[in-house]
């Protein structure tokens, strides 16, 4: 069977397809949907699919309507769009640094954000939105400082994860400082928000997110072919009409604001944005970045994740980060095993 077909349009325009990779996108759609319609009906009050899926269409009661509605729905939503704004923006660092490593976890991003969340907290007793907003400028100055630091004619891949290593360890002591500061009830609040969760999160969580994805999935994807053939050097992708630096640099922009976004959010929520590419990747054997499979990878990630939070623990008892670091940590030292047999690393 072919797995990549080409389409093209009666105005003489082409298009290639590959296959196996659109009927991936498609699994981990369905798989994302059927996950988050089967988490808002879990909770202390636990709610049949199907009630869910009427309730959704307008055709529920009254309880139903607030508990879906008000209660849930938000949470679930936030949970998609956080987890894909991390799949999305980890397969844009790999892409970029062509390092499997190469991930916003690793190269320090949510250390910089969870250090603007915690000037915030422990500073200034920020309330929930400043706390948000903290986190988001944190991010921000990390990427936009280790860009910069990692820069010398040009961005090169193993350069730039060292530079977020060396970053990520020294935004690592500021926070340890930060909380040892902090008073009980400062320390108590900072430490659940370094975890990672979904739990409270409404509908001014959601548009935020909704409307930056908006913007730039769209300009991510158009600039796909571009990432794409700069996995073949910088060089090849000059020659072929690629200007290398200000994709990379767009790229980069995005990428940083995705996972910053998605942090301010729900917290450094980690190993989403590292595991969510690689087995996208396995799933569709196919080289290049895979964007959208790690889109679709980590939303269906994340909120699989909150469901055996709550499934195993009750709602509310374990934060979604918990359960994202043991199983993104069980994966990354597979990770790293594979790398070293085949002697990459």
């Amino acid at each position: 069977m072919k797995t990549n077909r080409a389409i093209r349009t009666p105005g003489g325009l082409s298009v290639r397809l590959d296959v196996r990779a659109f009927t991936v996108v498609l699994l981990l759609l369905a798989a994302a949907l059927t996950a988050s319609v089967v988490l808002i009906g879990t909770g202390d009050f636990p709610i049949p699919a199907g009630d869910v899926l009427k309730t959704l269409l307008g055709n529920g009661n009254a309880g139903q309507e607030f508990i879906v509605n008000e209660l849930r729905l938000p949470r679930v939503l936030v949970g998609l769009l956080v987890g894909a704004s991390l799949g999305l923006g980890g397969a844009l660092f790999q892409a970029v640094s062509r390092n499997p490593l190469g991930s916003p976890d690793i190269l320090g991003l949510g250390q910089g954000a969870t250090a603007g969340a915690l000037v915030m907290i422990v500073l200034f007793s920020g309330s929930a939105a400043e706390v948000t907003v903290g986190a988001l400028v944190g991010g921000l100055v990390a990427g936009f400082s280790i860009y910069l630091l990692a820069w010398k004619q040009g961005v090169h891949g193993y350069r730039l994860v060292l530079v977020g290593i060396g970053v990520s360890a020294i935004l690592t002591a500021v926070n340890g400082y930060l909380m040892t500061v902090s008073d009980i009830v400062d320390a108590a609040r900072a430490m659940v928000w370094m975890t990672g969760s979904l739990s409270g999160r409404d509908w001014d969580h959601v548009w935020p997110l909704l409307w930056l994805c908006a913007v730039l999935v769209p300009l991510v994807l158009a600039n796909a072919r571009g990432l794409r053939m700069m996995e073949m050097g910088d060089d090849v992708s000059n020659a072929l009409g690629v200007r290398v630096e200000r994709v990379r640099g767009l790229l980069m922009i995005a990428a940083v604001l995705l996972t910053a976004s998605a942090t301010a959010a729900a917290g450094p929520v980690s190993f989403v944005a590292l595991t969510a590419p690689q087995l996208a990747r396995r799933l569709t054997r196919s080289p290049g970045p895979n964007l959208l499979p790690s889109l679709c990878m980590g939303a269906a990630l994340l909120v699989s994740a909150d469901w055996i939070s709550q499934k195993v623990f009750g709602a509310d008892q374990m934060p979604v980060g918990v359960v994202t670091g043991v199983l993104g940590g069980v994966y990354l030292l597979w990770l790293l095993v594979t790398e070293r047999k085949a002697g990459r690393i």
